[in-house]
């Protein structure tokens, strides 16, 4: 099987999704609609935003419920995210953290879907 690439998100609001995530990328979408928003992420994957009344076949689902989890090189590194996305006022559902698996801290974009930030622990 190939390795998945392209993350779709359901989303209220197409336009309030696609101005926070351009904000946090730091970049445009390559497509942007009124139900449907796409950009192209550095490593090859695709995230799309898709308007979730008007997803086919229809889903099932309560808000939230994905997590895009993004790796960074240290500790330090998920602190100074941290720090970034609080001043931009983010809703933080997980201040940084030290887990089994390295330091982490959770954030939420407009539809609760959690945006993970971990370094993970150096083998």
């Amino acid at each position: 099987m190939p390795d998945p690439n392209y993350v779709l998100l359901y989303v209220a609001d197409v336009t309030a999704s696609e101005k926070f995530y351009a904000d946090i990328l730091g970049k445009k979408p390559v497509e942007s609609s009124p139900t449907f928003a796409l950009f192209a992420l550095v490593n090859g994957v695709m995230l799309g935003l898709w308007r979730r009344d008007t997803v086919e076949l229809k889903a099932s689902f309560s808000g939230g419920g994905a997590e895009l989890c993004i790796t960074v090189a240290s500790a330090e590194a998920v602190r100074a995210t941290h720090e970034a996305w609080r001043k931009r006022d983010l809703p933080i559902a997980q201040a940084p953290t030290k887990m089994d698996f390295g330091t982490t801290f959770v954030a939420l974009d407009p539809d609760a879907h959690r945006l993970r930030v971990f370094a993970p622990v150096q083998p």
